[in-house]
């Protein structure tokens, strides 16, 4: 079957029972993937035209704006049309299984703790991607994204702490400085796109705030001249944490602003009283060539996601990987 691939009109080749990766690599279409098994999202594509059969890489509102397939799952049954991400974006971070000793577990608010790891090998990663963490055999492995960037010696990851949550509940009397635990990753499409200048928002909700500081980083410390503001938010003032990292990197950098919102604040609160959604509709009215990374609870994604295109943002350039519970 032949593959027409946009944006570059290439035309290529697939072998019957080949999968769309299988045929972008043979024939050295670039493109990012990671997992191979269909976990992480990394090489999400569009089909344009034509049959592909496999499973749906969009959820929500994404999944309205076109087929969205995982190409490492992704066989083609006809003559197709396929879009693939930016060419000058393409990551390739294998994954790893790693085993990583715990060097920190300290509290950063009322129910969020932060774990530090090191990692027995080097763990490369993109700002804005998330590992699986294993703290114990049965039912004990959980997703949570680096809070930092590559350059760091040590990998951080902010944990909320559920009541009754079959893992988090357990972690303040098992956590032990010193113990090892299981790293699988680096997983997630909603990492930094670094080529470009196009002004960055960035919305975050409870320890959604995790990825979105790696991406900030990530984008200011290598040098991003790209104006970011970020929106963070939450339910009451006892709820945030970070605070102090906020103010360092908005005092380091002058195109680096951020606002809080509180769902929940006394009217003489100095941060902004309501959802994020509705500072995006005060702050933002034209979100055109923008680039937009949201994380948080996936009802708050759906929300700014649809906040963000209603202003003039493409969907293709809004960025996110909703975790949903899982008993936590």
């Amino acid at each position: 079957m032949e593959i027409l691939i946009k944006p570059t009109n290439q035309t290529i080749l697939a072998s019957a029972g080949s999968t769309l990766l299988d045929a972008f690599l043979e024939n050295q279409i670039p493109i990012s993937y990671s997992c191979l098994s269909g976990r992480c999202g990394t090489c999400r594509c569009k089909v344009i035209e034509g049959s592909v059969s496999g499973p749906s890489a969009a959820e929500g509102r994404l999944a309205q704006h076109g087929q969205y397939v995982l190409a490492c799952q992704s066989k083609v049954d006809s003559d197709s049309v396929i879009e693939i991400p930016e060419v000058d974006e393409i990551i390739t971070h294998p994954t790893k299984t790693l085993k990583a000793e715990i060097v920190g577990y300290d509290e950063l608010a009322h129910d969020v703790r932060r774990l530090r790891l090191k990692t027995t090998k080097t763990y490369d990663y993109s700002p804005g991607q998330f590992s699986n963490l294993t703290f114990w055999r049965e039912d004990g492995t959980r997703s949570y994204s680096m809070a930092g960037v590559v350059e760091d010696d040590i990998l951080e990851f902010h944990i909320r702490i559920v009541p009754n949550g079959r893992v988090t509940s357990k972690l303040d009397s098992e956590i032990k400085v010193g113990n090892a635990i299981k790293l699988n990753g680096p997983l997630g499409a909603s990492y930094l796109r670094r080529k470009n200048s196009d002004p960055m928002l960035c919305v975050a909700t409870g320890t959604g705030l995790a990825p979105i500081l790696s991406i900030i980083r990530g984008a200011l410390e290598s040098g991003m001249s790209n104006d970011i503001h970020l929106i963070y938010g939450a339910r009451t003032e006892i709820d945030l944490y970070g605070i102090d990292v906020l103010d360092a990197l908005a005092n380091k950098y002058d195109n680096f602003r951020y606002t809080i919102t509180l769902d929940h604040a006394p009217k003489a609160s100095a941060y902004f009283q309501g959802l994020v959604t509705e500072a995006i509709a005060e702050y933002f009215p034209d979100l055109k060539n923008w680039r937009i990374y949201l994380a948080g609870a996936p009802a708050m994604v759906e929300a700014a996601s649809l906040a963000c295109t209603k202003r003039g943002a493409d969907i293709e350039q809004i960025y996110a990987d909703a975790f949903y519970p899982s008993g936590v």
